[in-house]
């Protein structure tokens, strides 16, 4: 829940310095309040634009939601479900983000569905059997690679200046990796896993070279085109 209209000129330096970023791809997810005025600005760039959440209806009597052919019509291609932030504050359920995915593909747009452990459960030694009941319960049963990015944010390390070691990351990454092909084959392979929490341009280069980190999830450094072209610059 962050940026007003005068964003745009972070967003106009992003796609600025996009054109030497070859090897990256790029999308910004604003408030839903952006994500028109967004689209507009970044068209015709390699800069894609995303929307931040979406119900699971496609229309109805949901007064203040906003649904994900709402965020296609007004240019998203992509839209995050089931953030820890929306899980832990709106009380978003593994079925409730699982019904946001499958909305997300009925309206054309890739889900990009989060999924991560607390302090409490990684502390408990919980993280593997956490994220692997989020997996089981998130995702449809059915999938095509290009729809579908998975997230991993642990809760613990999201705006907190925490992070994974290299090692821990790898080790998620690669159980992730591992589930994906169990439950869809081949496609399983084919499937990007971001990492999230606390990426920034100086740890950048060492978590987005883990062996099954796609790339990254950026909360805060999001804010500066300095800090996200930076953090993209790991993939030049």
């Amino acid at each position: 829940m962050n940026g007003l209209r005068p964003a745009a000129a972070e967003l106009g330096k992003i796609v600025q310095g996009s054109t030497a970023l070859t090897h990256a791809d790029l999308l910004v997810c604003p408030p839903a309040t952006l994500v028109m005025m967004f689209a507009s600005a970044t068209h015709g760039s390699k800069v894609a634009i995303g929307a931040q959440d979406c119900h699971a209806e496609a229309s109805g009597a949901f007064t203040g939601d906003i649904s994900a052919e709402m965020l296609a019509d007004a240019g998203a291609t992509a839209v995050i479900v089931g953030h820890s932030e929306r899980r832990t504050y709106h009380a978003e359920t593994d079925s409730m983000v699982r019904a946001k995915a499958l909305a997300a593909w009925r309206a054309g747009l890739t889900a990009i569905v989060c999924i991560g452990e607390t302090k409490e459960q990684r502390s408990a030694k919980l993280t593997l059997d956490v994220v692997g009941a989020q997996l089981a319960g998130s995702l449809p049963g059915s999938v095509v690679s290009e729809g579908l990015v998975i997230a991993y944010e642990p809760v613990w390390a999201i705006g907190t200046g925490l992070t994974p070691t290299a090692a821990d990351v790898a080790e998620v990454h690669g159980f992730i990796r591992e589930r994906l092909v169990r439950r869809y084959g081949d496609t399983g392979e084919e499937i990007r896993i971001l990492y999230g929490g606390s990426v920034k341009p100086a740890n950048a280069k060492e978590l987005l070279g883990v062996a099954n980190v796609d790339g990254a999830l950026v909360g805060g450094a999001s804010l500066k085109a300095s800090d996200f072209l930076g953090i993209a610059a790991a993939y030049a």
